[in-house]
């Protein structure tokens, strides 16, 4: 059977079996800007196309429901518009590492072309069609502020320093970045997207092993994948506040860090595999990734080039979470902090707070890692910050500083000191994004697991990751300093936590709720 469709523009048909239109789109007709972050959840919109000009996920639309129809990517939109929403999320910051952006600017361009705009009614409006997709790095507020920036009609204000946007931006993130439109655009170097035609693919096959195909669907069909879902039970902290009497106690729950661009490499036989990073740190979690090592040995074995690819469900079994804690600590700094046993995380506590007696507890779960943004330290301030009873400034090793207050309705403010800003857009968008993802950690995101150590919240919506609709507004002061730039997101996640865990009352369980 052959089906025969639309795709920008131009007629092309493509044997049916059994694939997915987002598989058909990436790895059959070579176009990249649609983006597999879940696949095949359905529920990060990083697939999003336009069907007969109607937004829709790829990853979930069977290539044969396409037949006759007409597909609009983002590179098939017209390019003064590619051009115009690209401009404005570079001008806001609403693009960080670009992976989620392109189905976001695709589903944006669908809710203009009905004509919607801004103020109130176009907010709502918003924040509906943005429900559909999720954004890690920028905190959603620059996303609606590009929104805006369109509906205005404003100039794209993008004569500044790309170089040093980048820089910044590289200091945050944790590894080289690219800022500029290309990469709202989706053209921020992604290891999947570079694969050449043909290669070899590859995917966990729940075993411990990897199983090879020669497409994605066959490698699926191989190890029987079923998709993954979100359980009903009730998240609890796997350990228990030590014994003693406290000033403040804190249990806090397996956190995914819920990464876009699930981990990807490819190889060919006698090379060096890409590099899963790409664009983005991933808050740290790559850092251990499998996939380069993996996609080197299959490809030297096979004679052929291999993506090593790992499905959303892959990425929340196998790859590393935030350090579960259970702590009580005095008014004067000491105490006791139970920790889920791993490498480096002892030291981390201790070098941010000596009167801290660290107890490392093996608990069945997912792998942990110290890579992860601040782990250890975070808490760690958190907790002295509760202690003594107020936020204050929080510091971090790099210099970097951070204040965070939490207003009557919710909105947060955050002041940092950086030294030099380098670019006060890029620098923003990380403040943004880390008072986020603060946010999110102390009242929302959990993960059951069960007392075997498996993972039942498998699904991107079950991590607790806020909404669009769900975020209030951050206001972002930096301070003008002049020395060297320094990161300033891990002491902005941490002073935003310490606020908001203070507006709450300073509960002894986290989420909050």
């Amino acid at each position: 059977m052959i089906i025969q469709f639309s795709v920008d523009g131009r007629q092309v048909e493509v044997p049916d079996d059994g694939a997915s239109l987002l598989e058909v789109l990436r790895d059959r007709l070579g176009l990249r800007s649609a983006k597999d972050g879940c696949s095949p959840q359905g529920q990060c919109g990083c697939c999003t196309v336009l069907v007969d000009g109607a937004p829709r996920v790829s990853c979930v639309t069977p290539a044969r429901r396409v037949s006759g129809r007409e597909v609009t990517t983002l590179d098939g939109l017209p390019e003064d518009e590619r051009d115009t929403w690209a401009a404005a999320f570079t001008a806001t910051g609403a693009s960080q590492c670009g992976f989620c952006t392109p189905g976001i600017i695709v589903r944006l361009s669908g809710l203009r072309a009905k004509g919607a705009g801004s103020g109130p009614a176009g907010r709502s409006q918003l924040d509906r069609a943005l429900a559909a997709h999720l954004c890690r790095c920028t905190g959603w507020q620059t996303i609606i502020e590009a929104w805006d920036h369109v509906a205005a009609g404003t100039g794209d204000a993008n004569d500044r320093d790309l170089v040093a946007a980048a820089r910044r931006a590289a200091i945050e993130g944790g590894g080289p970045q690219d800022v500029g439109p290309q990469v709202a655009g989706g053209r921020g170097g992604f290891a999947d997207d570079s694969a050449p035609d043909g290669a070899l693919v590859a995917i966990p096959d729940g075993a411990g092993g990897w199983a090879v195909a020669e497409t994605l669907t066959e490698a699926r069909q191989v190890v029987g994948k079923v998709q993954g879902r979100r359980t009903t039970a009730e998240a609890e902290p796997p350990l228990d506040v030590p014994p003693g009497e406290w000033a403040v106690t804190l249990r806090t729950h397996w956190v995914e860090p819920a990464y876009l661009e699930t981990d990807a490499s490819w190889c060919a036989p006698g090379g060096e595999p890409v590099t899963p990073l790409a664009n983005g740190g991933a808050f740290g979690a790559k850092l251990s990734s499998p996939v380069s090592e993996v996609a080197r040995r299959l490809a030297d074995e096979h004679g052929r080039p291999v993506r090593a690819l790992m499905s959303r469900e892959d990425t929340v079994r196998l790859g590393p979470k935030r350090p579960p804690i259970a702590a009580g600590v005095r008014s004067d700094g000491t105490g006791v902090v139970r920790v889920v046993r791993t490498p480096g995380i002892a030291e981390a506590i201790t070098a941010a707070a000596p009167g801290l007696e660290v107890e490392e507890v093996d608990v069945a779960g997912p792998p942990t890692s110290i890579d992860l943004r601040a782990a250890g330290w975070a808490e760690t301030q958190v907790l002295l910050a509760g202690a003594r009873g107020e936020v204050g400034r929080i510091t971090a090793s790099t210099g970097g500083w951070a204040e965070a207050a939490v207003a009557e309705d919710g909105a947060i403010s955050v002041r940092v000191g950086s030294g030099e800003p380098l670019d006060e857009v890029v620098l923003r968008s990380y403040v943004i994004g880390a008072t986020h993802m603060a946010l999110g950690w102390v009242t929302s995101e959990a993960l059951v697991v069960d007392e075997a150590g498996e993972v039942h919240d498998l699904t991107l919506r079950s991590f607790g990751v806020l909404r669009s609709a769900d975020t209030p507004a951050i206001h972002v002061e930096i301070a003008a300093e002049t020395g060297p730039p320094v990161n300033v997101s891990d002491a902005s996640f941490a002073a935003v936590a310490a606020a908001v865990w203070f507006a709450r009352g300073r509960p002894g369980t986290w989420p909050t709720g």
